[in-house]
């Protein structure tokens, strides 16, 4: 069997996150649907992670199997052919059989917007703020996520995950433009609901409500019931999944 990797993006603002439900549809169920009819052979297709309903990603990963060696560029363009306007393939490649898409990721990259600006076409993807917020209290809040590796705070109830620890490499919120700031955080992993419930926490922290050191003590009681309301989804971005280059085949 050959593996590949499948590089996307998709609007997230009609689906009911990445991961199949019974309940609504979904981008990996989109995705599976136009695979199967372009190679005529039921095919599973394996996400870098899920994102929630209404989270959007400029780039998620996927891996596949199929039999038959496959010139890549025709799937891509085959596959974009396929899929809804809100869903598109930037490109397929060959990776080794035992590469995966969620376990070999180094890295994932979130972006969450918020603006104090009231404009119809950033209504879907910004997070409108309707007071100032003290960013540079927030950003020195979120370096204090460097210093930690347990996130039960900042995870969804009842997931069935073996473990909450995460290794966060950057956190920082950055001005983008006058009324726009972008919220940036790399790391290992991410717990269902984590970016969110972060951003909404801190979000507490710049409006005054939540010192740097009530911050802290929400992350070391480990209890989502002391962290702040999760953040709207429609301004979370998955922007970048990271690999070692060696689960690449070359393409010669």
């Amino acid at each position: 069997m050959q593996k590949y990797f499948i590089y996307l993006a998709y609007d997230g603002t009609n689906y009911h996150g990445w991961q199949i439900q019974p309940n609504g549809i979904s981008v990996q169920e989109c995705l599976m649907k136009a695979l199967s009819t372009f190679l005529r052979h039921e095919i599973e297709v394996i996400g870098a992670g899920r994102t929630d309903a209404g989270v959007h990603a400029s780039l998620m990963v996927a891996h596949f199997e199929f039999e038959e060696l496959l010139d890549t560029d025709s799937v891509t363009d085959k596959l974009n052919r396929l899929l809804p306007p809100d869903i598109s393939v930037y490109r397929v490649c060959r990776v080794r059989p035992d590469a995966h898409a969620r376990f070999d990721a180094t890295a994932r990259t979130y972006k969450y917007y918020v603006t104090t600006a009231k404009y119809p076409f950033n209504r879907q993807y910004r997070c409108r703020v309707y007071n100032q917020l003290d960013y540079e209290r927030m950003n020195e809040a979120a370096r204090t996520l460097l210093e930690y590796t347990d996130f039960t705070s900042f995870s969804k109830l009842h997931t069935d995950v073996k473990t909450n620890i995460c290794h966060i490499t950057h956190a920082e919120w950055t001005q983008e433009d006058d009324a726009t700031w972008v919220f940036t955080i790399r790391s290992d992993r991410f717990l269902r609901n984590m970016v969110r419930a972060i951003v909404g926490t801190l979000l507490e922290v710049g409006r005054g409500k939540l010192t740097i050191e009530g911050f802290r003590k929400v992350i070391e009681q480990q209890d989502r019931g002391k962290a702040g309301t999760s953040a709207p989804g429609n301004a979370l971005f998955l922007v970048n999944v990271e690999y070692p280059e060696n689960i690449f085949e070359s393409s010669k």
